[in-house]
């Protein structure tokens, strides 16, 4: 029987992301402890845990047919495989950073200094797009305490919230990409790997559709309707149900999240009452 081939992280901060989307896919994996392959139980797909800097050449090379792992880590490969969706979780940047005393003038800073980082190819591509000429030295992990030990005069690794950099005395001066999440395939799969594979993105988007959207109720004068309507960005037209008071109604719509803080003064003011915003678990469209 085919199965999709799913490349994920073995260990780290994509790991427990990457199981959870695929558990709110309804892909059951079951894997013992240290297990590097396990089948999922009620879909046609096999998850292989690797090493994170090694997935994008297994991609390329069809060991795997698709991966989840950070667009830095496509990006440092180099390998010829394609982004096809983002998944909105694991958001981190990839930043150049100095020594807090640095008094920093701007990107001509780094021109004849040492960088050290994990990510060379990228750095370099950045270096060549604005012309500069800085020293770049490959560190396999512990970047931030390259300056700290007169190893480097600056640091380009990927930040978070930044509290690690500010613990090494370091702060973060230039962004060169910001990143996420996201599943990646082989240029060329088999149709049947294919067919299985959009299945998978159907499922995977309708988990990631309702991550950012909320379901949204509320009681509204009937006169106010209208109003009320065109206040909320919905799929397509809100449902309205009559309460039993007369004159009024209940209005449900899906929001994005975002847009319900933005939109929620506007809704009481035009007269809704008793608005309640819950989760949703899917949205197929």
């Amino acid at each position: 029987m085919d199965k999709l081939k799913i490349a994920i992280q073995k260990s780290g901060r994509l790991n427990e992301g990457s199981l959870k989307l695929l558990r709110d896919c309804g892909i059951i994996v079951e894997n013992g402890r240290d297990q590097l392959k396990a089948s999922a139980r009620n879909f046609p797909a096999e998850i292989l845990y690797l090493r994170n800097s090694d997935i994008p050449q297994y991609v390329e090379d069809g060991v795997a047919h698709v991966a989840i792992l950070g667009e830095n880590v496509v990006l440092e490969s180099n390998c010829d495989i394609d982004i096809i969706e983002r998944l909105g979780f694991s958001k981190c940047r990839l930043s150049l950073a100095v020594p807090k005393e640095v008094d920093y003038p701007g990107l001509e800073y780094f021109n004849n200094k040492k960088i050290a980082t994990s990510y060379p190819n990228t750095l370099s591509s950045f270096f060549e797009k604005n012309g500069l000429s800085g020293e770049i030295h490959k560190i396999n992990g512990s970047v931030e305490i390259a300056p700290n030990i007169g190893l480097a005069d600056a640091i380009c690794d990927l930040v978070s919230s930044g509290s690690t950099l500010f613990s090494n005395g370091l702060k973060e001066v230039e962004v060169i990409v910001k990143s996420q999440s996201c599943l990646a395939r082989r240029k060329e799969l088999d149709p049947a790997i294919e067919n299985i594979l959009n299945k998978f993105i159907f499922r995977m988007q309708a988990v990631l559709n309702a991550r950012k959207s909320r379901y949204i109720l509320m009681n509204v004068p009937n006169n106010k309707i209208e109003e009320i309507s065109s206040i909320l960005p919905v799929l397509k037209s809100p449902t309205i149900m009559p309460l039993a008071q007369e004159g009024w109604s209940s209005l449900h719509s899906v929001i994005n999240e975002n847009e319900f803080w933005e939109v929620i003064d506007q809704l009481k003011e035009a007269g809704a009452e008793g608005i309640l915003v819950v989760p949703i678990e899917k949205i197929v469209v």
